[in-house]
């Protein structure tokens, strides 16, 4: 595979008559999340099973809540962001990013990049893998473009991010873009025409240029806060907001951060930097823009000695206004609840707690975060969390 500074490719007329004939369906909002039981930990430290199963598991949104529908034996990680998977806005796709594999030659075992990429059929009875693609070197934070024929993937061990074609439920690498630095995450604005990225080895956001199929890397390198791993954008398009994570993406019981961008202005600035508890490391925005919620470690990823060891973790949850952003409220959630996602609708946010291998069920009521008390039981550990693209 080449690094190239940008990418052009050609969309043929049969590609788009293909894409008219298969329209978006009625098929319920989906929200996946991705289960590691080969990386575990246990009192703080890391622990491999080589044997242990991972999956995605394909939850369904209903009228009355979150539904397991079918879990998929799928490699993925909970090394990387957890946004290392992706729902198409047609809810017929998911890409799921295989960022590290054990190393066949080691001994004890351990970890290796790998450079994989699986697509699920979400529309198959029961849902399957029905390719894998070869992408870069540790597939990290990925994003689908808001008309689903683009996808960008974060190489964290590299210098670059893939751009991948997307044509009914084929999926086609189609090169990379050098970044100069590491990149975790990947964010479009909803007009597609820019999407964000986290370097979080040099404390930055920086931004790509999108102009029909060229993706160009354009700036600015925006200074935000430690360790910035991941972020997200409001449908709106006004606001991104970064979840910096702090201490190389570990709790040490010390306060962290989220740091505010005005994309409306040209070009973007950073607005405003607000508290958010220990180790924010994932981060969602609701549909409606008007509010953002953390996934914080809070502790509960400490050594059983830890002074700062706590349990459970806990949501950061903020408003979003005219006047800008305020914190409202911390509430409790599971252990390492590090991932998290509003369901299509806005009603609900649901929080995967990786230590308890559990989903916390929140409601949305009148513009505030209400925990119903509810877990939804997972096949295993859930590092990663996404909804259906917006």
């Amino acid at each position: 595979m080449r690094t190239i500074p940008s990418i052009r490719w050609l969309l043929a007329p049969l590609a788009v008559a293909l894409a008219v004939q298969f329209p978006s369906t009625s098929l319920a909002q989906v929200i996946i999340a991705g289960n590691d039981n080969k990386a575990l930990v246990v009192d703080g430290k890391l622990q491999i099973d080589p044997q242990g199963v991972q999956s995605v598991s394909i939850i369904d949104i209903g009228p009355d809540g979150p539904t397991l529908r079918a879990t998929v034996e799928v490699p993925n990680s909970i090394f990387g962001p957890p946004t290392n998977l992706a729902v198409s806005a047609d809810n017929r796709l998911a890409l799921v990013a295989e960022a590290v594999r054990i190393d066949p030659d080691a001994s004890p075992p351990k970890f290796m990049p790998s450079d994989k990429l699986h697509v699920i059929d979400l529309e198959a009875d029961p849902p399957r893998v029905i390719d894998t693609l070869a992408v870069g070197r540790q597939p990290s934070g990925m994003a689908i473009s808001p008309d689903g024929r683009l996808a960008i993937v974060a190489n964290r061990a590299e210098t670059s991010v893939s751009v991948l074609s997307i044509t009914g439920k084929q999926v086609r690498f189609e090169g990379k873009v050098e970044t100069g630095d590491q990149v975790t995450h990947v964010a479009f604005t909803p007009d597609g025409n820019r999407a964000m990225i986290n370097k979080a080895s040099t404390d930055q956001v920086s931004f790509l240029a999108i102009d029909g199929a060229e993706v160009t890397l354009a700036g600015p390198d925006l200074a935000v806060g430690d360790y910035p791993y991941n972020a997200d954008i409001t449908p709106d398009g006004r606001l991104a907001i970064v979840a910096n994570t702090g201490n190389n993406g570990r709790s040490d019981g010390n306060i962290d951060s989220i740091t505010v961008i005005d994309l409306q202005h040209s070009p973007p600035r950073v607005v405003d930097h607000l508290a958010a508890g220990d180790a924010p490391e994932g981060i969602t925005i609701s549909p409606d823009s008007r509010l953002a919620v953390t996934g914080n470690l809070c502790g509960s990823d400490a050594p059983p000695d830890a002074w700062f060891l706590r349990s459970p973790g806990c949501i950061q949850v903020f408003e979003i206004g005219d006047a800008g952003v305020r914190h409202v409220a911390e509430l409790p959630a599971g252990g390492v609840p590090e991932a998290l996602a509003f369901s299509p609708d806005g009603r609900w946010l649901l929080v995967a707690n990786l230590l308890d291998a559990d989903v916390s069920v929140f409601k949305v009521q009148d513009g505030q975060i209400v925990d119903t008390g509810r877990k939804l039981a997972l096949p295993g550990h859930p590092g990663s969390m996404r909804a259906t693209t917006p």
